[in-house]
């Protein structure tokens, strides 16, 4: 197989309760890659945005301590407070340097989120997607259930049979060849919805989108979040409080 490398982008700030087990679930699905794909190399670039807690001291203790991340596939940078579209693009330029002698058609870029954790087998779903050609892949994404009082938990699973998730698109679980990130023009510098913006020009160029609901990403079920539109004001907006 000609070389092929998977890149993983995070953007993070103030993650400093769920930026920990998010790597290690990282860690988990880098062997699992290993395992499946031996020869397709693989890196993860974590974006520090303006944090002002104790994420990056975590960060670092984690680096030191799995050996996943002692052969230099993590990668560490930092920036001003500057949203997570900036956020995302800075990470995926600092991929694309690493990848230099990787042809952009064989260089994929998988993007999650710092409060989730990606199954085991996430890293394989994303590598066999570039190898079956797509030039994009939507995953699924479904709350941490402890994250929610029982009756809100009751609500988002009755409007959540199996499939339902197709067609919505997280930044938390999507996939990007290198070559069409760069047809794309990257995500747009905006706070919020830099995903679903990507994903609708790529489908207006008409390229490869590809939609999945397996190996969903477990994301945090929080009512406050990161961003002013995202997940968490999705899910506080949709399903409400338990009361």
């Amino acid at each position: 197989m000609r070389t092929a490398r998977i890149d993983v982008v995070v953007p993070v700030h103030d993650e400093e309760a769920t930026v920990r087990a998010a790597l290690d679930a990282l860690a988990t699905a880098v062997e699992a890659l290993q395992a499946a794909h031996p020869s397709v190399r693989s890196g993860v670039t974590l974006v520090l945005d303006g944090c002002t807690d104790g994420t990056a001291g975590i960060v670092g203790a984690a680096r030191r301590a799995d050996p996943a991340w002692r052969t230099g596939r993590l990668h560490v940078r930092t920036s001003a407070r500057v949203g997570v579209g900036r956020a995302r693009a800075v990470g995926t330029a600092h991929a694309r340097a690493l990848a230099r002698t990787v042809s952009p058609a064989r260089h994929w870029f998988a993007h999650t989120d710092a409060d989730s954790r990606v199954h085991p087998q996430w890293l394989v779903q994303q590598v066999d997607a570039l190898l079956a050609g797509a030039h994009l892949l939507v995953g699924a994404v479904v709350p941490d259930p402890d994250d929610l009082d029982p009756a809100v938990l009751e609500r988002w699973r009755a409007a959540h049979p199996p499939g339902a998730t197709l067609g919505h698109v997280h930044g938390a679980n999507l996939g990007v060849r290198a070559d069409a990130d760069t047809a794309l023009g990257g995500f747009d510098p905006v706070p919020e919805h830099e995903d679903v913006r990507l994903v609708e020009r790529a489908r207006a160029l008409g390229l490869d989108v590809r939609a999945t609901t397996e190996l969903p990403v477990v994301t945090s079920g929080r009512f406050t979040g990161r961003t002013p539109g995202g997940y968490a004001e999705h899910l506080r907006r949709t399903y409400g409080d338990a009361g």
